[in-house]
């Protein structure tokens, strides 16, 4: 029952906040412009944004770790190229109307640098949108206090002892874990908090940088519209954006 209850929690949350940054993305690219998909996968915010706002192909920049990703979004002549996203963006200053990485930050070695390019490769009024898990809840306290890691990560590089330390399963059963690999996808290796993540993007000379907070667990969902609103930073996820 409570694996139950956690994943409804989890599924909503993760449609809400997805659905934030896509607006934040289309309402960003209807001033015109390029546009680049950190850790395209497919292509499939490519299809999810066109389905808002058709988008010429030719304005549509991914970069993927996977080459076999690649190569499927390729393959629908996607613009899609392989990269390593903790090094420098292949790309030009000043060339995108619309960053965006969605839960990628927390994939990354090098998440501060990735940033830092971010705001190189911007246009002046550009926008970043960032979506990635909070280190700072209440539920990660919880389970730091009864000797478990934290659900959002770091994780270790162990399949048994992640396995073993997890509470509750509420991500995709079909997703396949990776954790022991040379190159994991889908291991979380710095997670940020919200007020962390806000100061840096500061820092690095965003301006208008706005937060949201989606998931303020344990509460129940018809709860968490008004709680998210009053406690953004100790939501489960969080989504930044930024202008240039």
């Amino acid at each position: 029952m409570l694996q139950k209850y956690f994943k409804g929690l989890y599924l909503r949350t993760m449609d809400e906040a997805y659905s934030l940054a896509q607006n934040e993305i289309v309402a960003s690219l209807e001033k015109g412009g390029e546009c680049l998909d950190c850790g395209a996968s497919r292509g499939r915010m490519f299809e999810l944004i066109n389905q808002r706002y058709p988008l010429a192909k030719s304005l549509y920049h991914g970069i993927e770790w996977s080459q076999d990703a690649v190569m499927d979004a390729q393959k629908n002549n996607l613009n899609v190229r392989q990269g390593d996203l903790n090094k420098a963006l292949p790309f030009s200053d000043n060339q995108f109307q619309c960053v965006f990485g969605l839960s990628l930050l927390e994939h990354l070695l090098n998440p501060c640098r990735y940033l830092k390019e971010c705001h190189r490769v911007l246009k002046k009024e550009g926008s970043l949108v960032i979506l990635t898990p909070n280190i700072s809840t209440f539920f990660t306290a919880a389970l730091i206090l009864m000797g478990k890691m934290p659900s959002s990560g770091p994780h270790p590089d162990s399949d048994v002892l992640q396995k073993q330390e997890e509470l509750f399963r509420v991500r995709d059963e079909s997703l396949i874990t990776d954790t022991e690999g040379d190159t994991p996808v889908h291991r979380h290796l710095v997670v940020f908090s919200y007020r962390v993540l806000m100061s840096y993007i500061k820092m690095l000379g965003f301006q208008e940088v706005k937060g949201y907070g989606f998931g303020l667990y344990p509460f129940p969902n018809f709860m968490q519209p008004v709680l998210e609103k009053i406690d953004p930073w100790h939501c489960h996820q969080m989504v930044m954006i930024a202008k240039k």
